[in-house]
């Protein structure tokens, strides 16, 4: 394919398990791409960290291969803007050149908890927080800093009272995809939706967005340690000339501002309308749209937000593991040797998988319950069930706790979804996406390379920021693959074991924060 003259974004998605590497035309067509892992240290007493020189040794290694792969079909030249996407509310403690000074502590890590519950709690609370602290908190952001600890803020505080030699000798705190556009351009800034899970900014108008003093005073924590801000969607310098020439690409090319995983997906489902709803599955999953007006729902941990198209919000929530339970199946207990074999597997079992029942919450939950404490399992084992009960209720249980999170998204948006676009990589299993539309009772429309979604909501993103084309123009381009629809034979079954889903919850909420109390 030429003829690109100048039409090409090179997106680059920092996900948990490695960064993809895309080739991606400003108006949403997918031209190329690869991915390279990377590996999550899982800490003793809640931590979750990863090495920054991984994720820049694995990026430069995937998107050099993708530059020669594309050769003659994509020049360097072509390349119009670099826009990166990935993993959001993490941390990385750099110093005055950029470089980091200890792993990143990313968006499943919970040590902060004790901090920010000290710092959000007061004599007084409710539901955990001091009503004063809680009512500025809700007015100038739109949330505040969940109990959990697994916001950046905490994350910050975590460094702070605990690693207080990081601390001292940190220049600045940014979120990972901030850490890798300072390294394309030398330039430490984040965008007004990306700084958003500080919870430390007034975002009540999305064309100046700020720090509060009150919010940092409270929190204890220096500005000058945060990155300065700039609009969402804008250009944020060119692309260095000693990583240009790592890349091969000529230098100087336009960096657009970050994005977190979820701000891209919005922009990237094909759903880019006020209410058009879609369902992201990878190693956790959200379920999300763009809604008119700013809005918190503090009791189910959920939060309308500063969008990364200019002007929007979306509505931010999020399962811990999603995919990731199927990682561990994988991993861990060595059930299965690898998602191939999960899919064939589970598809053996009859629907409901002779009444087993998974819940997923192997990392705590943030929504539609904060609860860092909350582990997960099966329930109503018998000597009858097999291997393939245990994989396919791993499938259903992850499906029931989306229904949960639809349930009060549906509340929040007050009409029913007529449908939900499915992405991320596990949209790529035909039996998980059929699973899911019995569930839920909804169809579930799986889009076109719906595993690079985010890649493509980048790409929208760099196309806003060069005033290329709109967002609109951009999903346009989304094309749905494949509509499943529900089995209404299903509803009854999977409606009885959604109950029973629910109650054990709430009976397991007291015996797991016993267990697993700091």
């Amino acid at each position: 394919m030429r003829n690109n003259g100048g039409r090409i974004v090179l997106a680059i998605d920092l996900g948990t398990g490695g960064p993809k590497a895309a080739l991606v035309t400003l108006d949403g067509d997918l031209v190329g791409h690869t991915f390279e892992p990377t590996e999550v240290s899982v800490l003793p007493g809640g931590g979750a960290e990863q090495d920054p020189a991984a994720w820049w040794s694995a990026i430069t290694t995937a998107v050099t291969r993708l530059v020669d792969q594309a050769t003659g079909e994509v020049e360097p030249t072509d390349i119009a803007a670099v826009a990166v996407t990935g993993q959001w509310s993490g941390t990385v403690a750099v110093d005055e050149k950029g470089e980091p000074l200890a792993p990143a502590v990313i968006w499943m890590d919970d040590r902060g908890a004790p901090h920010i519950r000290e710092v959000v709690g007061g004599r007084v609370n409710v539901l955990g927080y001091d009503p004063r602290k809680l009512q500025r908190w809700i007015r100038l952001t739109g949330g505040a800093p969940s109990l959990s600890g697994k916001d950046s803020i905490a994350h910050i505080l975590f460094l702070k009272e605990e690693r207080p030699d990081v601390y001292r000798a940190a220049r600045w705190f940014l979120e990972p995809v901030d850490h890798l556009n300072q390294r394309l351009t030398g330039v430490a800034v984040s965008s007004y939706d990306c700084i958003v899970a500080h919870w430390l900014t007034d975002n009540r108008s999305r064309a100046t967005v700020a720090y509060d003093a009150q919010l940092l005073e409270w929190c204890g924590i220096d500005r000058g340690t945060l990155p300065d801000l700039v609009p969402s969607a804008s250009v944020v310098g060119g692309l260095v000339e000693a990583v240009a020439d790592e890349w091969g690409l000529p230098p100087g090319i336009p960096v657009v501002t970050a994005s977190g995983d979820v701000h891209s997906a919005v922009a990237g489902c094909g759903a880019v309308g006020d209410l058009d709803g879609h369902l992201y599955l990878g190693t956790s999953s959200w379920l999300s749209c763009h809604v008119a007006k700013r809005g918190t729902d503090l009791r189910h941990n959920m939060a309308a937000l500063p969008s990364a198209l200019p002007g929007r919000w979306f509505l931010a929530n999020e399962h811990e593991t999603a995919g990731g339970c199927l990682l561990h199946l994988r991993d861990r207990l060595n059930i299965v040797d690898d998602l191939e074999e999960a899919n064939a597997v589970a598809a053996t079992a009859p629907a409901g998988s002779h009444r087993l029942v998974y819940t997923p919450w192997l990392n705590g939950e943030r929504t539609p319950v904060d609860d860092h404490t909350i582990r997960g399992g099966w329930t109503n084992l018998a000597l009858a069930h097999d291997r393939s009960d245990l994989v396919r209720s791993v499938f259903e249980g992850v499906a029931l706790n989306s229904r949960w999170l639809l349930d009060v998204v549906e509340s929040y948006v007050k009409r029913p979804f007529p449908w939900l676009n499915v992405i991320g990589g596990g949209a790529q299993s035909d039996l998980w996406c059929q699973i899911h539309a019995d569930v839920l009772d909804r169809p579930i429309r799986r889009v076109v390379d719906a595993q690079h979604a985010g890649a493509r909501g980048a790409a929208t993103i760099a196309a806003v920021a060069l005033e290329a084309a709109t967002p609109e123009a951009c999903a346009s381009k989304v094309r749905v693959e494949r509509e499943f629809r529900p089995d209404r034979g299903n509803r009854p079954m999977y409606e009885d074991l959604y109950q029973a889903f629910r109650r054990l919850y709430k009976a397991n909420k007291p015996i797991h924060a016993r267990l697993n109390r700091a």
